[in-house]
């Protein structure tokens, strides 16, 4: 099944979490097929955003408000009275939940049983997508990649707390939705890198960070290997997942992983040198120096399912997703427009699927 732009042409679409780097693109993705919109989330975390530079506001119904509070979640929900649901809101930061672990838990944590809990009172909801991560799993560090049926885990607060919101998501599609209309499915993305991303602690935009003010960039653990993937590849799984949420509901109520090829896991000192020669002449890097809390060295996905039941498939190799990503940041700090960018990319991928 490929993107059908008919299918979400006028169709009531709520996304929290859409001032967020992800968040922004699918929403810009979901305005070019011109869906009906509305957005929950927390004002943009970065200065420069993503959010903001390509006036994504423009074109969807935009709420401030934390999903910590419930009743203004269930308000915001039941009034719009949408179809679907994409969940996308998130204390995403590995090394930030070592320092605000409150907030980390709490946010993902009880973020997904309020985002839940309204969806349940709202008769309108036929499906959603609860976003988590790759990190979700326990992590034992081995050669091959993790499968749907895999333990949840969590070594660090943000991972564990991840974990936690899949387990509430299988324990309210079993004890709510099993016999109600909303299918309820939960998706494991793996490090998601793409243009307009400023935030903080993360390889890319710390790599553009160093290039673009001539400083040497810092690198933590440039031998751990990740599931790199352009932002584009999983957003087209979960824009095909809910198509057949809608479909053929419960038979896809389930936990997918949308990851690169294995050839696409790949450590992150070979990031950093292919980003440094696409950039040009005088980028260097180094080993940052100290110690560091703990992070998994060692992280792929399997995505045979995805594959085999949604017929969906990596389009980008990670060169081009890396040239992509170079091509966006020179273009918008030569002062290209940041929207145009984003829907240019979007139209490019979409029309190789």
């Amino acid at each position: 099944m490929t993107i059908n732009p008919k299918f979400w042409k006028g169709r009531k679409v709520l996304i929290t979490g859409h001032t967020g780097f992800k968040g922004s693109w699918l929403s810009i993705w979901l305005q070019e097929m011109e869906a009906n919109i509305r957005g929950i989330s927390l004002d943009p975390p970065t200065q420069p955003s993503l959010f903001a530079e390509a006036n994504v506001r423009n074109g969807l119904d935009h709420y401030v408000a934390d999903i910590r509070d419930s009743n203004q979640i269930l308000k915001l929900i039941r009034e719009f009275q949408p179809e679907i649901i994409f969940h996308l809101a998130a204390q995403s930061l590995v090394r930030h939940s070592y320092l605000q672990p409150l907030e980390t838990y709490s946010t993902n944590v009880m973020g997904t049983v309020n985002v839940l809990d309204a969806a349940r009172y709202t008769d309108s909801v036929r499906a959603i997508i609860n976003v988590t991560t790759d990190k979700c799993y326990e992590n034992r560090e081995w050669d091959w990649g993790y499968r749907e049926n895999e333990p949840m885990g969590g070594f660090d607060p943000y991972s564990s707390s991840k974990g936690c919101s899949e387990l509430i998501s299988s324990s309210y599609r079993n004890s709510f939705f099993q016999n109600s209309e909303i299918a309820l499915a939960t998706a494991r993305a793996g490090n998601v890198i793409g243009g307009g991303d400023w935030a903080t602690d993360r390889l890319i935009p710390d790599i553009l960070k160093g290039l673009e003010s001539n400083m040497s960039i810092q690198i933590r653990n440039p031998n751990a290997i990740r599931p790199w993937q352009h932002v584009l590849e999983p957003l087209s799984g979960y824009l095909i997942l809910a198509q057949n949420l809608l479909i053929k509901k419960k038979n896809f109520a389930e936990p997918w992983n949308f990851g690169p090829n294995d050839d696409d896991a790949r450590p992150v000192n070979w990031i950093v040198e292919k980003i440094c020669e696409k950039w040009g002449p005088n980028a260097n890097w180094k080993t940052q120096d100290g110690d560091h809390p703990h992070e998994a060295n060692y992280l792929k996905l399997d995505i045979s399912k995805a594959r085999n039941r949604l017929q969906w498939v990596p389009q980008w190799k990670l060169e081009t997703a890396l040239s992509k990503i170079v091509e966006w940041h020179k273009d918008w700090t030569s002062g290209q427009d940041a929207r145009t960018l984003c829907v240019t990319q979007i139209n490019q991928y979409q029309n190789i699927l």
